[in-house]
């Protein structure tokens, strides 16, 4: 009679195989260029609008497949609204959630187990952390850096220099636009 605690099913070393077939797969299929620095680990781009890219790691582990993506560094101001923004959305995402590190930046993470690892389940992982990192990626800056947007559009402006990047801004910055000379 076989031990009841033997794993049942696949080898732990299928599972892996085929986790790492199934990442490979979802970002061929999405037409992501990556790089896989050790086995099991893929490391890439994701393209976005507001935020320009998004860098994102996949690992598959012996048990589980493990994203996580880099969204922005820790806030300069706001922390209390910026934080509680981040945990209120956790509540209604797919998939993601939210994380900070030690120095406070802020990640989008997932974890699944290696058998829900699929070509379609990476690829609707890898599509939360783009409307997830880039969806949200001005709310986050208009939380955490007003202060800095204020202060890169000023100097911007005295130094006569494009303002174009900061347009999603204005609102924060109307009133330091010089008046209209006509």
């Amino acid at each position: 009679m076989a031990d009841q605690h033997e794993p049942q099913g696949p080898t732990a070393a299928g599972a892996t195989a085929r986790a790492c077939e199934a990442v490979e797969q979802a970002l061929r299929e999405a037409e992501l260029t990556y790089e896989s620095p050790q086995p099991g680990t893929y490391v890439t781009q994701l393209p976005g609008t507001r935020k320009l890219s998004t860098t994102c790691q996949l690992i598959v582990g012996a048990h589980t497949l493990s994203l996580n993506a880099f969204v922005v560094r820790h806030p300069d101001e706001n922390h209390e609204a910026f934080y509680r923004w981040l945990l209120e959305r956790n509540l209604r995402m797919y998939g993601v959630a939210y994380a900070i590190d030690r120095l406070g930046d802020v990640y989008l993470t997932a974890r699944l187990p290696l058998a829900a690892a699929t070509p379609d389940e990476v690829d609707r992982l890898l599509g939360a952390v783009v409307e997830h990192a880039d969806g949200s990626f001005n709310t986050l800056l208009e939380l955490g850096f007003t202060t800095a947007i204020r202060k890169e559009y000023a100097w911007r402006v005295s130094r006569g220099e494009p303002t174009r990047n900061l347009d999603a801004f204005t609102h924060l910055t109307k009133d330091l636009t010089p008046p209209d000379p006509t």
